[in-house]
């Protein structure tokens, strides 16, 4: 795709227009904003469509990130979270050894289980369901979100049972929403290429369509920064924005810059500042129905995810206690914060911090 501008400060003022007017801007308009180097002009847009939508409340949950394995059949070759079965660094654990973990950190008010894990084809289905049941068990008024589109697609496969079937069976043991993960880049010629080795375009957003049928609210991420194009990144956003228009099921959406291989990693394998400020404008300008976007700290980094909330974002995230996916390929962010550095965080960036529940009420206005 071209796009030729003969005058980039017209059509920056004539996408203005259509912000202030609360239009839709277009898959052209987006990459035009992706080419423009007025990066504050570009900011204050989004600040005021933010504005609009959420004031200067920012918010966080309390939660704590879970990983029942880390053995994988996917081969995503931006992951260095995954392992073989047998490989050194390996582990599947049962719900009573991730009870130990969970005993060790768990503080008073914890709200959400945020559960994230490989795609392990040694395990039956059953497996998955059972985590999910012990865990609500033994912490019922703990949230449980866990697992994304792609790996509903993949328990389909190895059950046999349509994503519906897969999706009520989780939901009767206690699953609560879908994370956003799996979507990386929404398009085919970038997943064949990055050898996504899960599910398709078109099954990642079926399964969220048929997730919001069944009642559940959930999360989309975007994954950029490698060899996605401008239009790709574009026409994610109106991917989701489309489903958004169908179902009103996502609460959020979360843009994650790609992390390099590991921590000692120099500038030039990370993705600029500029890109990460600049992708969470034009996510909330772009994706326009969807009520939240987050800076998430794990990979923008704490002082970075401040100022994104100026820049469009009205989330970041929670306390985690502990972060492995995006640390396994070298993020240089904390691996988690507290309640009190949360707070800290988004007052220094002059908004109201508002601890939430994993749907967004809230619980207490800082």
């Amino acid at each position: 795709m071209s796009i030729v501008i003969t005058n980039p400060d017209q059509r920056m003022a004539e996408i203005a227009e259509k912000v202030k007017h609360g239009e839709r801007l277009s898959l052209e308009d987006g990459v035009f904003l992706y080419q423009s180097d007025d990066l504050l002009t570009i900011g204050q847009l989004a600040n005021e469509v933010n504005l609009r939508k959420n004031g200067k409340k920012v918010y966080f949950i309390d939660n704590m990130s879970l990983y029942f394995t880390n053995v994988c059949e996917a081969h995503c070759a931006f992951c260095h979270f995954r392992r073989d079965e047998g490989e050194e660094g390996a582990y599947t654990l049962s719900p009573e050894e991730m009870f130990e973990y969970i005993d060790a950190h768990i503080q008073p008010g914890m709200r959400e289980f945020h559960i994230a894990q490989g795609h392990n084809p040694h395990l039956p289905f059953e497996y998955y369901v059972n985590c999910i049941r012990a865990l609500k068990e033994r912490y019922p008024d703990v949230t449980i979100k866990a697992h994304t589109a792609a790996e509903i697609e993949f328990y389909s496969r190895i059950s046999g049972l349509s994503y519906k079937q897969v999706l009520q069976t989780l939901m009767d043991a206690g699953l609560a929403t879908l994370t956003g993960g799996g979507a990386e880049i929404l398009s085919e010629r970038y997943r064949k290429k990055m050898g996504v080795g899960k599910a398709t375009t078109d099954q990642w957003l079926q399964v969220q369509r048929d997730a919001h049928s069944l009642g559940l609210k959930t999360h989309a991420t975007m994954l950029y920064g490698s060899i996605e194009t401008l239009e790709e990144r574009i026409q994610h956003m109106i991917l989701l924005r489309e489903l958004q228009d169908d179902t009103n099921g996502f609460m959020v959406f979360i843009p994650n810059s790609v992390q390099p291989a590991n921590v000692n990693a120099g500038i030039k394998r990370r993705v600029a500042a500029f890109d990460d400020l600049k992708t969470i404008a034009i996510s909330r300008l772009m994706v326009d129905n969807i009520q939240h976007i987050k800076a998430y700290f794990i990979n923008l980094g704490t002082q970075l995810a401040q100022i994104a909330l100026s820049f469009g974002a009205s989330d970041v995230h929670g306390t985690i206690v502990k972060e492995r996916i995006s640390h396994a390929a070298g993020a240089l962010s904390p691996e988690g914060l507290t309640r009190d550095e949360l707070v800290w965080l988004v007052k220094g960036a002059g908004r109201i911090p508002v601890e939430r529940d994993t749907f967004y009420n809230e619980i207490k206005v800082y």
